[in-house]
């Protein structure tokens, strides 16, 4: 079979905090699902719980449950943390989205910190001299940089949303020692700086960092960033206007222009954080709570369960015709992905009839549940490049029964891999999400039309899919993923998981994970399916039609919360190193 890379695979550390320890032996970097399966159990606690990608950042966050936070309390001290400690995927200079659930008004909110292009990029930014899409222009130079979002998405949560109890100093001084005194290169973060090397290394600013005497840092080699604890300091003291006016914008912006970008100190000025609607859905009784446009995220979430809710899953979540059902759902969402989605501030996306259950049932009635339906016959497109991992996800409880729902990102992992000069920030690459050319596929293989087209101002569109489930007016699920493309079928298969399946939030997450883009028209499978079906399933699976490329390592990093009567449980997804669930 043909493979491609997806995340690096992992193990991951759950402890529960005033709980019993639950240790567990570090395996090779591609975890072994099969055998992990069943053996891993949901962390359980009764007032909170926390789950990231960095135990560090966990413990951060469950420290201020401790002390009386709510939920976004810690989300946003967990924000800033992941800056310092996950620096491949938390950030300051990049973006990401918040949906959050206030238990007590009953209120769902979503906050949009996503990237915005300079004002002046435009639709000819990213064309070579023949006027051929350039995808290195987004990936690999200055003009790729969105103005960062994260800072403002942060304090704007902190400051509409938060308990009151903390200052946003209170709450980044945790990241503010980290940076400046130091953390510990080990596990996940050695083996991300090492296999981004290049893309780090290329830089003498960011090199200066993350390298020592020219090589990347290794295990017992101490992480400082003494100027990002600088900026850090800051925000904490003057706020977010310390980070979007003045000598940091003016370093951030010459960095981006000196890099071959187009950014101007006035372009980070103006950024604001919007707060918007969720999307909503609802499937067998539960209702969905998801991340709007500029994300494609929260109404292709809703859109694949509507068209599954038609159907019966009795064989199980790996049975063949589970698998088809889904595949084929997938298939049709991610094609009107590529054909109405963009920046809603821009284009008209049709999100009341992409979301409906009378629109999701004419799907489904074109669904073959003998055979596949060939991509070319649902709409026409160019067949896309490989995938990629970029985002980090983790999710909040409090005892009060609030819950956050964050997904933050740099676009590919580190971004740009530019630090600018004098400010520890790493920079990222987000205007890559653009549709660069009509049918032209971005860095994770996603095709978009004239709806995604780069222009001055606009968001690029994103497959961040932040979701909250309730059930009687209650949280039930929270979860999300990186995995670029990925994302949304991830969640997709937590959310059908725990709900179609009954299955703990260990089980739902340790599910093998299946994926269809549209395009290019193939099935993309973790390696786990290879053992965990019998051979006689993938016969059968494959007599639907379906051509399946194994990836060489596994999808996504689902950090999520369940409300069970026993308890909130939670778990850090095993297929990553140094994660951690934790609650009190």
């Amino acid at each position: 079979m043909a493979r491609s890379v997806s995340a690096l695979g992992a193990f991951a550390l759950l402890i529960a905090l005033g709980t019993s320890a639950f240790p567990q032996a570090v395996p090779d970097p591609e975890t072994d699902i099969v055998r992990l399966a069943g053996a891993i159990k949901p962390v359980v606690a009764k007032n909170g719980m926390v789950t990231t990608q960095d135990a560090i950042a966990t413990r951060i966050g469950v420290t201020i449950l401790e002390k009386g936070g709510n939920a976004v309390d810690a989300a946003v001290a967990v924000g800033f943390a992941l800056a310092v400690t996950h620096p491949r995927a938390g950030n300051l200079g990049g973006g990401g989205f918040f949906v959050i659930w206030l238990a007590e008004k009953q209120q769902a909110v979503a906050l949009d910190f996503r990237e915005i292009a300079p004002a002046a990029i435009n639709a000819k930014s990213f064309l070579d001299e023949n006027g051929k899409p350039d995808i290195s222009k987004a990936t690999r130079t200055g003009l790729g940089v969105g103005v960062p979002g994260s800072v403002s998405g942060l304090a704007t949560a902190l400051e509409k949303f938060g308990s009151g109890k903390f200052t946003l100093e209170d709450l980044i001084a945790p990241a503010i020692k980290l940076a400046r005194d130091g953390i510990p290169v080990e596990s996940d973060l050695e083996r991300s700086i090492n296999f981004f090397q290049k893309t780090l290394l290329r830089w003498p600013s960011t090199a200066k960092i993350f390298a020592k005497d020219g090589a990347p840092l290794k295990q017992g080699d101490l992480l400082v960033q003494r100027d990002l604890a600088n900026t850090l300091e800051a925000i904490a003291k003057n706020g977010p206007d310390a980070f979007y006016k003045g000598e940091i914008a003016d370093k951030i912006s010459l960095a981006v222009r000196e890099a071959g970008g187009v950014m101007t100190s006035d372009d980070i000025a103006k950024y604001k954080t919007e707060i918007l609607d969720v999307v909503r859905g609802n499937y067998r009784g539960y209702d969905i709570l998801s991340m709007p446009p500029p994300s494609s995220g929260g109404a292709l979430l809703v859109q694949l369960l509507n068209i599954l809710e038609g159907f019966d899953f009795k064989g199980g979540p790996n049975a063949p015709h589970t698998l088809h059902l889904m595949v084929e759902a997938m298939k049709r969402a991610y094609a009107d992905r590529a054909e109405f989605f963009g920046d809603p501030a821009f284009i008209n996306v049709p999100l009341t009839r992409l979301t409906s259950k009378e629109y999701a049932a004419q799907l489904r009635a074109g669904i073959n549940l003998a055979q596949t339906t060939p991509s070319s016959q649902i709409k026409a497109g160019l067949t896309p490049k490989k995938e990629g991992d970029n985002t980090t996800h983790f999710s909040v409880v409090d005892k009060d029964g609030n819950a956050v729902a964050a997904t933050v990102t740099l676009n590919l992992n580190f971004g740009l891999g530019l630090v600018a000069e004098g400010t520890g920030v790493l920079l990222n690459n987000e205007l890559d999400d653009f549709a660069l050319a009509p049918g032209v596929p971005n860095a994770f293989g996603l095709v978009g039309g004239e709806a995604n087209a780069p222009g001055p101002g606009k968001k690029p569109l994103s497959s961040m899919t932040p979701t909250i489930l309730l059930k009687d007016g209650k949280v039930s699920l929270v979860t999300g993923s990186p995995g670029g493309s990925t994302i949304i079928t991830t969640v997709l298969r937590v959310v059908s998981g725990v709900i179609d399946h009954k299955l703990n939030i260990a089980d739902a997450v340790l599910l093998p994970r299946i994926h269809h883009q549209w395009m290019p028209d193939e099935v993309r499978a973790e390696r786990a399916f290879e053992r965990m079906m019998p051979p006689e399933q993938w016969i059968a699976f494959e007599t639907y039609g379906h051509k399946v490329d194994f990836f060489r390592f596994n999808i996504g990093a689902a950090n999520s919360i369940l409300v069970t009567p026993e308890g909130i449980t939670g778990v850090s997804d095993p297929r990553y190193l140094g994660t951690l669930a934790a609650g009190h």
